[in-house]
């Protein structure tokens, strides 16, 4: 790992737009004081993309908020975590339960310096990603489908699918 670069990556602002907005989820975003109704206004002004009668509460964690698209009517459970280092796009009417996890990052495991491999998630209307459920990069969970409780989705989900337990 000592030849780690990071190579190809880019995180989308300049590295003060990033300290500010760690700084503002971390001392305000997340805490169980700052007002829901505010999430989104706030996510909007570091470059998301946040529709109409969006619920986000409080301990949610959002990576990088220029790299968040969310339609209309979306909640947002408690501790659920966008790792967004790629886009992550959530459909209308989607739910994402508590300590849910979207991560759509990872490593090439056979590369000799542990170099990225990233790739972007979207959930599509309608569909529910449940209690501390996973979701991996690359993956598209379609509309009206769901990721049980703790389930991984390791693969794309087909609209309608439930995925439980083990996972996709």
């Amino acid at each position: 790992m000592r030849g780690f670069t990071g190579a190809g990556y880019d995180k989308g602002r300049p590295l003060l737009v990033q300290a500010t907005w760690f700084a503002v989820l971390h001392l305000v975003f997340v805490q169980w004081w700052f007002p829901a109704r505010w999430r989104p206004v706030l996510l909007r002004a570091f470059g998301a993309r946040i529709g109409e009668r969006v619920l986000i509460r409080h301990r949610v964690r959002v990576h990088w908020p220029w790299r968040l698209d969310v339609g209309d009517d979306v909640w947002i459970g408690e501790g659920a975590w966008l790792l967004n280092l790629e886009p992550i796009t959530l459909g209308s009417d989607v739910c994402v339960s508590q300590e849910a996890l979207l991560c759509t990052g990872s490593h090439q495991r056979r590369s000799r310096t542990f170099e990225f491999d990233n790739g972007p998630i979207r959930i599509e209307p309608g569909a529910w990603v449940a209690a501390r459920a996973v979701v991996l990069r690359g993956v598209t969970v379609g509309a009206g489908a769901v990721v049980g409780a703790a389930a991984v989705a390791r693969r794309d989900v087909a609209p309608g699918e439930v995925v439980t337990e083990g996972g996709a």
